[in-house]
């Protein structure tokens, strides 16, 4: 049995991924860090809750321990957690905005990531999901005839940007494990108003593809449901 850790598993995305790995028979343990919210979330899947709240050391070590208690171990983690920045103009934007963003988006990857390390090493084939976004691709920001070239969003753009570089770095410091990022596309969620063309099903099939990659599976990759997205 695949035993698999999301973060912000209780709504959209998060939700989405774990109803269909489920369905997929992936054991699967929804993080989130509102009790309430997690709880019910996990009640409605038929999951276990695990609360966790990625931009507190204490939290992500008890969720570490609760983990390893429980399960002994996990084979996939998903970094889904994510937040968008503040609705400012660009020369509006204070450190502060950018710290909180940074926060959940990049330093809260890697606290998690590292954390969770042991905890994967004990599976027979590890393997990472980083949720990025093809607003942090190079490419597509810069391609006008895409959609990511028309927002301007400094803050999470370039958070998105180092989540991709921190999928590539940990890819080549860790052969034994399949670390990949994934671009879910424009998809209607709270996070844009569900003003996306994308439902939650077509923005899950790259996760739930690569959370269940084998040992041959890629790894260092940054796909969309459509194949490879450029850098």
């Amino acid at each position: 049995m695949t035993t698999t850790f999301i973060t912000g598993a209780n709504k959209s995305l998060g939700y989405e991924t774990a109803r269909r790995l489920i369905e997929a028979g992936h054991t699967v343990l929804v993080g989130a860090r509102d009790p309430e919210r997690g709880q019910a979330a996990a009640d409605a899947l038929g999951a276990r809750f695990v609360q966790i709240d990625v931009t507190d050391d204490a939290s992500v070590a008890a969720a570490v321990a609760d983990v390893g208690a429980h399960e002994g171990g996990i084979d996939v983690l998903i970094n889904n957690a994510g937040v968008n920045q503040p609705h400012v103009s660009a020369d509006q934007i204070t450190a502060a905005h950018a710290s909180a963003v940074y926060d959940v988006n990049v330093i809260g990857l890697v606290r998690v990531t590292q954390a969770f390390l042991p905890l994967l090493r004990k599976a027979a084939s590890p393997v990472i999901v980083n949720v990025s976004s093809g607003m942090g691709s190079f490419a597509a920001t810069h391609d006008a005839e895409r959609v990511e070239s028309k927002p301007v969003a400094p803050l999470y753009t370039s958070s998105k940007a180092a989540v991709t570089m921190l999928t590539t770095q940990y890819a080549k410091a860790w052969p034994d494990v399949k670390v990949n990022a994934v671009d879910p596309g424009y998809t209607a969620t709270d996070f844009n108003g569900h003003s996306g063309p994308q439902t939650v099903t077509e923005g899950t099939d790259t996760i739930v593809e690569l959370a269940t990659i084998g040992p041959d599976g890629p790894t260092g990759a940054f796909r969309d449901r459509h194949g490879t997205v450029a850098w």
